[in-house]
């Protein structure tokens, strides 16, 4: 959270005189590297839309007949260990400098599908998130509430038709005074 705030200091000011805005963000690698990092590991939806194969296909070395009905487990995927060091860690450094994106170009990084059959939501989900996160990190400090330390939350989640932390986050906003 702090190098994402040192970030937004650095680009926006410090000083409070301007709000952040869509030309901030744009110049904002680290909190991009985050949200990606972010929804790797914590997909919306881990299973994808059901497709239906058109043709044939071998995908590793099985033999899948068309019309099979195929579900892609985007939760999985992100969690690879084939596809990523350090699967399970929280590492967004992984994307600096990286070609990695959302569009499906990179079938290891799918929170919104992938292709032509992809989130057509997608350019409107990414600069929502980005935006809100600036703008919650740039005019707020936050902390676990309680007293708790970061590493005593329980980040567990629960499935249902999205994915969605098990028993909430409770988290105090302190206003950043410039």
């Amino acid at each position: 959270m702090r190098k994402v705030q040192d970030e937004i200091h650095t680009v926006v000011g410090s000083t409070g005189s301007v709000d952040p805005d869509e030309g901030h963000v744009a110049q904002l690698r680290y909190l991009k590297a985050v949200v990606k990092e972010t929804l790797r590991l914590h997909v919306p939806v881990p299973l994808l839309v059901p497709r239906e194969l058109p043709a044939d296909a071998e995908i590793l070395g099985y033999h899948i007949p068309a019309g099979t009905r195929v579900v892609i487990n985007a939760w999985a995927i992100g969690r690879d260990p084939a596809a990523w060091e350090d699967a399970e860690e929280f590492v967004p450094e992984r994307f600096l400098g990286s070609d990695v994106d959302f569009k499906g170009q990179h079938f290891e990084l799918v929170p919104f599908g992938a292709g032509r059959r992809g989130c057509p939501g997608l350019a409107f989900a990414e600069q929502s998130i980005e935006m809100a996160l600036v703008s919650l990190l740039y005019h707020f400090d936050w902390e676990a509430a309680g007293g708790i330390g970061p590493s005593s939350l329980d980040m567990s989640e629960m499935n249902g038709l999205s994915v969605h932390i098990k028993s909430g986050l409770p988290l105090v906003a302190k206003h950043r005074i410039p």
